[in-house]
This record gives structure tokens, C-alpha cells and sequence, in this order.
């Protein structure tokens, strides 16, 4: 099973770092469609990633319609405040990309606005604008995750000074 996380023009190093590390734990692809808010060498971004950015597969793209062009054919999930279907509530496909805007300002509504069937929503409260995006991703990988049972993932820790 192969999960895409697709970034759209991400603007805070720390996240991208945040959602590398998601990815090299848990198998999946990175997507980054630029513009990108910060240079891919910066320490923050580094950082935040730590020793993982080597265990990433990563792929790069000059803007959205280069990323279509790119991965046509693929099933696109659209992550959004603005979605009207719970993310839990979706089966998702092998091989799926899922997606997320801007920190600023999310996806682009037309993009939402064109796709309304695969628009995903996590729930928060009314009055709250946003999960973060790290945070955010996190959610939706591990809830697609759960629902592939866990793929190629280690379910059972050990103890280092003791035994069970």
C-alpha cells in the first residue's frame, strides 16, 4: 500500500520537518509544490526532521498544475475546514495523494469548489479557525493507516532494560 502526502506551497519550515518525519516513519511519499515559504537547506526544516531526511521519498513540483500533470489518473483527497465529509468517514484507495494548502489560507477554493466529493474535514470545534498542519497530516496519515491495517508497520515495541 502507498500513501502520497502533498503539500501545497508550505510556508513554515518546522511543519514541513514535522510531516517529513511522519512520512519517513510511516512509509509514505512527500510532495512538495512550490513556491516553497523557505529553502529545503534550512536548519529549521533540518531540524525538525532530524536524522530522517535521508529515509524520504520526496518529489518536487514548480505548482499545482505541474503536480497534476505529473500524477494524472491518481485519486486526490482534498483536506480542508471547508470540506463537508468527515476524514474518518472516507475509504481511502491504494496509491491515493492526499492534500493540504497553505498554512495561511489552505487549498485553493477553486480547486475545492471543483472537487466537493473528496473534500475531507477533520472535526474541531465551530469557533476555532484550524488545526495545525503538521498535526493535521498526522491525523489523516494514521487514520488511512488504521483503515489499511497498518502496512509494513511494527506494532509491537520492547523494552530496553527489561523484559516483558
Amino acid at each position: 500500500m502507498n500513501l502520497n502526502i502533498v503539500l501545497v506551497e508550505p510556508q513554515i519550515p518546522q511543519n514541513t520537518g514535522n510531516i517529513s518525519r511522519t512520512c519517513a516513519v510511516t512509509g509514505a511519499k512527500l510532495h512538495l509544490i512550490k513556491p516553497l515559504g523557505f529553502e529545503v537547506d534550512d536548519k529549521h526544516l533540518k531540524r525538525a526532521g532530524l536524522d530522517y531526511w535521508d529515509k524520504l521519498d520526496i518529489t518536487y513540483y514548480d505548482n499545482l498544475a505541474d503536480f497534476f500533470d505529473k500524477t494524472k489518473g491518481g485519486k486526490y483527497y482534498y483536506f480542508t475546514t471547508k470540506g463537508r465529509h468527515v476524514h474518518s468517514d472516507v475509504s481511502y484507495e491504494d496509491n491515493c495523494y492526499i492534500l493540504f494548502g497553505r498554512e495561511d489560507r489552505g487549498l485553493p477554493e477553486e480547486l475545492l469548489h471543483d472537487n466537493p466529493d473528496t473534500c475531507v474535514r477533520i472535526p474541531m470545534r465551530p469557533t476555532l479557525r484550524s488545526l495545525n498542519l503538521s498535526n493535521s497530516v498526522a491525523i489523516a496519515t494514521y487514520e488511512i493507516l488504521r483503515q489499511w491495517d497498518y502496512p509494513d508497520l511494527t506494532r509491537e515495541g520492547k523494552l530496553t532494560r527489561f523484559s516483558w
